[in-house]
């Protein structure tokens, strides 16, 4: 079957009904109904409980609970690197961003500018710079930290479609990462300004940043922005910065010449939280 008569089904179904509802579900707390779903999610997609802090399926009061659990201390050693990769996942694809264009799978790329949601001026600085783009599949630790130490300037609310996100939604529907819902987070760092971007996926109930909180829903089906300027959030390499209620992926934008990517990484291979993402050219 091709990839195109793969994700059809998808064009049909209503998403963001799909989503509301799930959303609802992962935040009830239904006791052992909750405790049952939630001993199946790990079982089904072998979650190591061990690497949590809690390991106590029972004691989870709801799935979203349990979904964004924090790790246990020392689970994620930070690797000796200037940019870690800031998510448990798999790499989608990675490399130099052709002009404003980013790679997303075999015949099809978005521009920058759609991405962090049409603005031109900021995605100019990204022209000829690096991305990577990184996908949290359901067994996954679901919070997102810091690649290396930022402050935050912007947030961007970006409204967009609700596709899935796996590796077969992404060769087969045109610009996905640019036409999903997304959250844009835009720091300032010692290498340059860089942007970290969250992207909803059907189901994912929600995005939060630890600044703000959920950012979605409200769902108002404009682009909404906050600015801080004249507040100093400083975020440290490594520090948790936000978390999926419910999985999707994690795109990065890096100026040019500021950042060469590990030689071991590859399309598809598998990561972990804390591991080198790559240096700073010479």
């Amino acid at each position: 079957m091709s990839d195109f008569l793969a994700v059809l089904p998808q064009y049909l179904m209503p998403k963001q009904l799909l989503t509301v509802l799930a959303g609802k579900l992962a935040n009830a707390q239904m006791g052992s109904f909750t405790t049952t779903l939630i001993r199946h999610f790990v079982g089904r997609y072998a979650v190591n409980m061990q690497e949590a802090k809690n390991p106590d399926i029972a004691s989870y009061a709801s799935f979203n609970e349990f979904f964004t659990r924090p790790l246990r201390e020392g689970a994620r050693p930070f690797a000796n690197a200037e940019f870690i990769c800031p998510v448990d996942g798999a790499i989608s694809q990675f490399g130099v961003i052709e002009r404003d264009s980013i790679f997303q799978a075999k015949g099809h790329s978005y521009s920058t500018t759609a991405l962090v949601g049409g603005d031109a001026t900021l995605a100019a600085q990204f022209e000829n710079g690096s991305f990577a783009t990184l996908y949290l599949s359901p067994k996954d630790y679901h919070r997102i930290h810091m690649p290396c130490t930022g402050r935050l300037r912007r947030m961007i609310h970006v409204p967009g479609d609700l596709f899935s996100v796996n590796p077969t939604t992404a060769r087969g529907v045109p610009g996905l990462f640019a036409r999903n819902e997304r959250v844009v987070c835009v720091f300032d760092s010692e290498f340059g300004q860089f942007v970290l971007t969250l992207v909803g996926a059907t189901i994912v109930g929600s995005m939060a940043t630890v600044w703000h909180g959920v950012v979605n829903p409200p769902r108002p089906g404009t682009v909404r922005e906050w600015r801080y300027d004249d507040q100093d959030i400083t975020l440290q390499k490594g520090e948790e910065m936000g978390r999926f209620l419910l999985g999707s992926t994690v795109v990065m934008l890096f100026p040019k010449n500021t950042l060469n990517f590990n030689p071991e990484w590859q399309p598809t291979k598998t990561l972990r939280m804390g591991e080198k993402m790559g240096n700073k050219p010479n």
